[in-house]
């Protein structure tokens, strides 16, 4: 079982637990989540750091990034300094092994969905509402945070 914090769109702050992280994206993407606050189904991941608190294991914790006192080399900055290379190396795996579909991302998604192409992996650019009627469509679509190729 994974915990994550997550965020609505109007900002209310709220936990779950997951079977594993892929059933949480899964979720998300489908929007099957819902504020207990305010029912609202735009749900994302709170940016989320270790907190490790005194030399008892027992006591370390997750906590959200926003409580997470900013200091050098504190864990949130060496998280980011990982979550930024692993978002290069995602990038550079997507682009040698799957298919760029620039703005026409949404449409090809869907002939693929619906057999009318071959299967492969896609990516490209598809605006909010593009995006939310793949998801409303059940064509399962992930958004990634794409850093810019001379991203140092």
């Amino acid at each position: 079982m994974i915990r994550y914090q997550l965020n609505c769109d109007k900002s209310h702050e709220f936990e779950a637990w997951f079977k594993d992280a892929s059933t949480c994206d899964r979720q998300l993407a489908r929007r099957s989540l819902e504020c207990p606050v305010c029912g609202d189904r735009k749900i994302a991941k709170a940016l989320m750091a270790p907190r490790l608190a005194g030399s008892d294991k027992s006591e370390a914790r997750a906590q959200p990034a926003s409580e997470v006192p900013a200091v050098q080399n504190s864990p949130k900055t060496v998280m980011a300094g990982n979550m930024r290379e692993q978002l290069r190396e995602l990038r550079q795996k997507g682009e040698a092994n799957c298919d760029y579909g620039g703005d026409q991302f949404a449409e090809e998604a869907r002939r693929i969905h619906y057999g009318e192409a071959d299967a492969r992996g896609i990516y490209g650019e598809a605006t909010e509402s593009q995006h939310d009627a793949l998801v409303d469509e059940g064509i399962e679509v992930a958004r990634i945070p794409w850093l810019p190729v001379n991203d140092a």
